[in-house]
């Protein structure tokens, strides 16, 4: 921050060169509190500032906002409230718990398995989920419909822990954390995943949260889409409430502090954060030269959250009540966070000597204590009873979402060799010495017989069924609602659109050029009037409606808003108003990929979390989906995601003018690498019809045997074409499978070649059909690729069978068996790089040559874009004279002769794509 001056105004902008008219007095003000600093110090001038500031606010006179708060708890004891608990029984199984933690990632390392895991965090973050466990955290069966729980990923074991006490894990299934395919082939019981992991333990996990900052994000759109499905009437959420478990270092992602905003904005006070701020990363101090408390505090309150700090445990309350002139407190505050990391990693000599004797007033605060009763001294995070607290005032604040920044140690308990370390995140397991002190601290009935018997298996510790504690933990979750984590899915159908729907993209579009992206939202728009489907239809768009077509949803479905629309639209009076709505049913995410990506995430998997099927329709800019949000779709499909993502504008040169960081040539490559995709690349407007009914009735209609969790990906174009009417008899396998001709070679005499092209490339292979019959005597037939992607992996598939299985009959991929018949060479030509057709190279039954736009794209018409990239009409007719003429079918002069008459290197002289389309 650059100094500030009589005539420069001050950081919050209150002082804005206003004329001081009366110097005098200011001066003597000034004078006033350089003297206060001087007599009774900082700390001292800060608590009267603090008090004049707070008489001024009460007296509504406009002062700075107080984004920071002295660095001691917000709730004072004496506003504590009753702990309704049996905080005996709650220490004993939390002691187990934190037990089976450590012996599970320990046992994990055993010789021959050696897969290690992460024993610190839980340690750390064990009092946060349990005073959540045992008073606030309703799960599936409760009345209000049960909570969304985000839970730190690193600290899965303490999860495991829990639900091998409540029965829903075996001794077995703990055994094969880390192991999820080796040990189940064993029969040995489950294989747990090291984090939380939907796809790989379905009735468990529901949010996966290991990808730093992704949960954060997903957290914030999840207690907005309650807040939706209430709007919408589809399901009464009022009683459910998201919890989000994050790291403080996990809050340097972008992605954790860039969407809190909207949480704000939309008053979501269905939403808690609790950071666990044991002010470690995983290699060193979050912050070692600050305090990463105090600015998470300005970050959220300055984001408009309501802030709950909760620092100090039960321990510290006397000494504070007994600091009279607040040195204490001005020790705390000024105490950097690696100072505060080497307290715990060393006694209470030690913290007695260096944080207390800083200053003489706080050393007497405890000159009569015993070096072991400074040291029992609890972080506040660590403290049941604060802790209890926090989640008490969150839970009753209303009109903003909270934020619980909650000081803990990481490697709490575990002993001198965890508790505190740099080296903690990546400590694996205990020793024997570890062990054996680990369990009397937590007073384990386990001897060291049993340990020494085998340290590198200690043993679980499972209580008596009849066990006072047990028989508490689980009337506390009964009373909850059932055990959590816990996911469903009901497989519930919907009643499906009948044929009619489909109609609209049947017949083609007439004498009229229309965008394969204006062909979709027309289809969008009659699913949306559906009375089966039609309110659960949820699109998602990033501040491109009008890009896309979609403008007529704001009068008619409206932009859903928590606060509704409290102003007048300035085009409040014209047909396609921009109108706001409570009960609105377009999620207008605004110029954020990131949360749009969230919410399709957090919609795509409604039918579990909710049991509400719903439809997520997320539609953008193709260049700004995969490239830029990947690992939030690979979330997705980590959590089951279902639902469409439509990446408009595609092509590497259809999305004229843009330029380089717009035009996609490349995402079906890496949405390929993403199992729970599946990818289209439609050219005309009846494939689409016959997709999209497809991925609808695999999700909710009757089970085909396939596997519903998939998301569907369909890349479309701004470029009007002419749309054909659908062929009498269509191909419709071949449409949903990957691959069906468009047209046979025509009939006569002359070599037969076969083009092949996806997406905008159609009407460039009909074209190239059409010279090359006219121009040079050749024969070709036409196919549409509606998937690249889908024809590899069913060729993968097949191969996979005829390996594991060699005296079977032997499988013959679905595309090679589709063009066995198929004479001459194979040429293929896409608006996308050469890797996407080149995917299916090692089943096309011949010679097989492919054409592509790669490297960055660049501003330019369509077809002198195509050119330069050789991937238009004329390109793919002199790529088939070359294939035949290195057969010997041709001689090569005729290529040289095709070359010329085309130009084929002037990018003038391109004929292959036409102008309009919105950019």
């Amino acid at each position: 921050m650059s100094p500030t001056s009589d005539s420069t105004p001050l950081i919050d902008g209150l002082l804005t060169k206003v004329t001081d008219n009366d110097p005098e007095e200011t001066s003597e003000w000034r004078e006033s509190l350089n003297a206060l600093i001087e007599d009774k110090g900082g700390p001292r001038a800060r608590f009267i500032l603090l008090s004049m500031l707070a008489e001024a606010r009460q007296r509504n006179v406009t002062v700075p906002a107080q984004l920071t708060s002295p660095y001691i708890n917000t709730i004072d004891v004496a506003d504590e409230p009753y702990f309704p608990g049996d905080e005996d029984a709650e220490r004993t199984y939390r002691r187990w718990l934190r037990w089976n933690a450590a012996v599970m990632v320990t046992r994990a390392q055993r010789p021959g398995v050696g897969v290690g895991g992460h024993i610190s965090s839980y340690a750390s973050t064990a009092t946060l989920y349990e005073v959540g466990f045992n008073h606030f955290f309703r799960g599936k069966d409760h009345p209000g419909g049960g909570d969304h729980l985000f839970f730190q990923g690193h600290a899965s074991p303490g999860n495991y822990a829990r639900a091998f006490i409540e029965g829903r894990l075996s001794e077995a299934d703990l055994d094969g954390f880390r192991q999820e395919v080796s040990h189940p082939a064993r029969g040995e019981g489950r294989g747990l995943p090291s984090y939380p992991h939907p796809r790989r333990m379905e009735d468990f996990w529901e949010f996966p949260t290991v990808s730093m900052g992704l949960g954060p994000a997903e957290a914030i759109y999840q207690a907005w889409f309650d807040k939706y499905l209430t709007g919408a009437g589809i399901k009464d959420t009022s009683q459910q409430h998201t919890w989000a478990f994050l790291g403080d270092g996990e809050m340097d992602e972008p992605e954790s502090r860039g969407m809190l905003q909207l949480a704000a904005g939309q008053q979501l006070d269905n939403l808690t954060f609790v950071v666990n701020c044991n002010l470690q990363r995983l290699d060193g101090p979050v912050r070692g030269n600050g305090k990463i408390i105090q600015e998470l505090e300005a970050f959220f309150k300055g984001a408009g959250w309501n802030v709950i700090k909760v620092i100090w445990g039960r321990g510290w309350d006397q000494l504070l009540a007994a600091d009279k002139d607040h040195a204490l407190e001005h020790l705390m505050m000024e105490t950097l966070d690696g100072d505060y990391q080497t307290f715990k990693a060393n006694d209470g000599a030690y913290v007695r000597e260096h944080f207390f004797g800083r200053d003489p007033r706080t050393a007497a605060l405890v000159k009569d204590w015993t070096d072991d009763q400074i040291w029992a001294l609890q972080r506040g995070g660590n403290d049941y009873r604060k802790m209890y607290a926090a989640y008490k005032a969150a839970m009753e604040h209303k009109g903003q979402p909270t934020v619980i920044l909650a000081h803990t140690v990481k490697g709490y308990l575990l002993g001198e060799h965890f508790a505190g370390r740099n080296a903690t995140h990546q400590m694996k397991k205990l020793g024997l010495e570890d062990l054996k002190a680990l369990r009397d601290r937590l007073h384990i009935p386990i001897t060291d017989e049993e340990l020494e018997a085998n340290p590198k298996m200690p043993p679980y510790y499972r209580p008596a069924q009849d066990d006072p504690a047990l028989l508490y933990m689980l009337e506390r979750r009964r009373q909850l609602g059932g055990f959590l984590p816990e996911r469903r899915d009901s497989g519930r159908q919907l009643e499906l659109p009948g044929d009619k729907t489909y109609d609209i993209l049947k017949s083609g579009s007439g004498k009229q050029e229309v965008a394969s992206t204006m062909a979709f939202v027309r289809l969008l728009k009659e699913l949306l009037k559906d009375k089966g489907i039609g309110r659960r239809i949820v699109p998602i768009v990033p501040d491109e409606s009008r890009t896309f077509g979609l403008e007529s949803l704001f009068p008619t479905k409206k932009i859903f808003n928590t606060q509704g629309q409290n102003y007048t639209p300035v085009d409040a009076d014209m047909m396609l108003s921009y109108r706001e709505s409570e009960s609105g049913q377009l999620m207008h995410t605004g110029i954020n990929e990131a949360g749009s990506a969230a919410l399709f995430q957090v919609a795509g998997t409604s039918y579990a979390t909710h049991g509400e099927p719903m439809i997520p329709v997320y539609i953008f800019y193709s260049m700004f989906g995969f490239q830029r949000t990947g690992d939030q779709f690979w979330a997705a499909g980590d959590q089951l995601a279902r639902g469409f993502i439509i990446g408009a504008t595609a092509g590497r040169t259809t999305l004229t003018g843009e330029g380089t960081q717009h035009m996609d040539g490349h995402s079906p490559l890496i949405s390929a690498t993403n199992d729970a995709v599946v990818t289209y690349d439609p050219g005309y407007a009846y494939e689409m019809r016959h997709i999209v009914r497809d991925a609808l009735e695999r999700w909710y209609g009757p089970d085909s045997g396939r596997n519903r969790d998939v998301m569907y990906y369909l890349t479309v174009y701004n470029e009007p074409i002419h749309q054909p009417a659908e062929p009498e008899g269509v191909d419709v396998e071949g449409i949903i499978r990957g691959l069906y001709q468009l047209q046979g070679a025509p009939e006569g005499d002359g070599p037969e070649v076969q083009l092949l092209a996806s997406g905008v490339g159609l009407p460039w292979i009909e074209e190239a059909r059409n010279l090359l019959q006219q121009d040079w005597g050749v024969r070709a037939s036409t196919w549409s690729v509606t998937s690249w992607n889908e024809l590899r992996r069913e060729a993968l598939e097949a191969e996979r069978h005829n390996l594991l299985h060699p005296q079977d009959e032997r499988r013959v991929p679905y595309l090679t068996a589709k063009l066995s018949q198929a004479h001459g060479p194979f040429v293929a030509t896409s608006d996308y790089d050469h890797l996407v057709p080149d995917q299916i190279r090692a089943w096309v039954p011949g010679d097989y040559h492919t054409l592509g736009a790669d490297g960055f794209g660049f501003s330019d018409t369509r077809a002198a874009a195509r050119r330069h990239y050789l991937i238009d009409a004329q390109s793919v007719v002199v790529k088939a004279l070359q294939a035949l003429a290195e057969q010997g079918v041709m001689d090569r002069s005729v290529v040289a002769e095709a070359v010329a008459r085309y130009d084929l290197s002037n990018v003038n002289a391109g004929t292959s794509g036409g102008q309009g389309g919105e950019a």
